[in-house]
């Protein structure tokens, strides 16, 4: 039986032998959802490569003790695959960043592309962004996630033109490209971005200008897959032709 993860804000100079206290929303969690009672063992996380394995020592409403027994510190995977993801309708983005997290994405970038029929404005983009993090943090726990991924704020097209251009591979899907995902190099160091569209296609002035930046258009296949699949299905075939997924 897997251990359950639970994050800390920091493991920064815990050592076996320490005793470490998990307050709030994460304890209340562990102890209200979980049921985690005193003696059982779990898994503490930072979510920047640190984890500690113990065992609880004591509960309370929301509140946790964990003696510790273990830490490790696991380097940051490479290549760090980063999705530029433009805004779905409904509740598919979240569903998109969950599975993104669980495939082992770094980075997700959402993006209000020209014809992205969401749109992030006021409150309301601040309650997406919110819940697109909150998807990405309970995915990576899932996930069992040494590392959790960054969802940033949101990027306009220059923005995205600008990591393109920095990346050691970047990709853009578009369902009329003539070069197949399935036929690239993909880098074992650096970054990879890849750019997914809105459900309407991406206009002819963002295919320009991430061209310019240096994004080469491929397909995925024969099928055409919505906006939410289609990044967990790149970010997954390139990971498959690296050393991570060979491991």
């Amino acid at each position: 039986m897997t251990l359950p993860v639970h994050r800390v804000e920091s493991l920064g100079g815990v050592r076996p032998g320490d005793r470490v206290v998990v307050e709030g929303d994460e304890a209340h969690h562990a102890v209200a959802v979980r049921r985690m009672r005193a003696g059982e063992g779990l898994v503490l996380t930072d979510g920047n490569g640190r984890l500690a394995t113990g065992t609880v020592t004591e509960t309370a409403k929301a509140r946790l003790g964990v003696l510790v027994a273990e830490v490790e510190t696991v380097p940051e995977p490479s290549p760090a695959v980063t999705v530029v993801q433009a805004l779905p309708k409904g509740d598919r983005g979240e569903l998109a960043v969950a599975v993104l997290t669980e495939v082992g994405v770094a980075r997700i970038v959402p993006w209000a592309a020209s014809r992205s029929v969401a749109v992030w404005r006021g409150d309301r983009a601040a309650k997406s962004l919110a819940r697109w993090r909150s998807s990405a943090r309970e995915a990576a726990k899932q996930a069992r996630r040494a590392w959790f991924p960054v969802v940033t704020e949101p990027a306009t097209t220059d923005e995205v033109a600008a990591l393109l251009a920095d990346a050691e591979l970047a990709v853009v899907l578009h369902e009329a490209a003539a070069t197949p995902l399935a036929t690239l190099h993909v880098p074992e160091d650096g970054s990879v971005v890849v750019v997914v569209g809105p459900e309407g296609g991406l206009t002819d002035e963002e295919v320009s200008a991430f061209a310019a930046a240096g994004g080469r258009g491929v397909r995925l296949g024969a099928e055409v897959l919505r906006t939410s699949t289609a990044g967990v299905a790149a970010a997954a075939a390139l990971l498959s032709r690296t050393e991570r997924w060979r491991r």
